[in-house]
């Protein structure tokens, strides 16, 4: 196995909870910078890819293209072959046999209930993802509810440069509602990238499905700069 990435596992978190939550064809943008980041023909950039390619599968499943489906189930398994059936805690094993159903018969699965993705034995939710996980699911969740993944990912850069830096933290490891107070994130230039009420609403969109619609149109309407607080 490759050595053990702080990046590869945050991913991997956010692409899991993020398709366990429905949100099948969105999980492959929480994968897709990091698989691309990694050395051509590594463990990890196999196993990114082929989930990459299985959440396609689904992706295609959902609305019948079993062309679509048979091509990708098969080109998915062949990037998944040789990793233990447990690589990085995924249930690989199921994840192939899913594939190779769906190679062969895909139009005898349910795809309104495709296979589940699980880590070291559980699914995981949005509403337990950690800090890292959280922000690397934020700019993969943007475009299903019309956000700008610009304006997102922005955010979520400077929520991590100032993490790194000691001068923020998250709200919390779980889901909590915003209270905006405290410092802000400061750039070199003495301008603020983001405030600390920003930074809440982004982990929130992420991790409170009950609230996702409204505190996506709070930063939708920050990102306009139509903020009427």
């Amino acid at each position: 196995m490759d050595a053990a990435s702080p990046d590869v596992d945050a991913a991997l978190r956010a692409g899991i909870a993020i398709y366990d939550a429905g949100f099948y064809h969105a999980a492959h943008d929480a994968w897709e910078a990091r698989w691309l980041s990694l050395p051509s023909g590594s463990d990890d950039e196999r196993f990114l890819h082929g989930l990459i390619q299985f959440t396609a599968v689904v992706h295609h499943g959902r609305r019948e293209n079993w062309k679509g489906v048979r091509g990708l189930a098969a080109s998915a398994v062949e990037y998944l072959a040789g990793l233990p059936e447990d690589y990085r805690g995924v249930n690989l094993d199921g994840v192939r046999r899913f594939l190779d159903r769906a190679a062969t018969d895909p139009a005898m699965i349910d795809w309104d209930r495709p296979l589940a993705l699980t880590c070291h034995g559980v699914a995981l939710a949005l509403c337990d993802l950690d800090d890292d996980a959280a922000l690397a699911a934020a700019p993969a969740l943007a475009g299903e509810f019309n956000l700008d993944e610009a304006f997102v990912e922005a955010t979520v850069a400077a929520v991590r440069t100032a993490n790194a830096d000691g001068r923020t933290g998250s709200n919390a490891d779980g889901p909590k509602s915003s209270k905006g107070d405290g410092p802000g994130v400061t750039n070199a230039d003495g301008s603020d990238s983001t405030d600390r009420e920003t930074r809440d609403l982004l982990f929130d969109f992420v991790r409170c499905a009950e609230r996702r619609e409204e505190v996506a149109r709070s930063l939708r309407e920050r990102e306009s700069g139509t903020d009427h607080r």
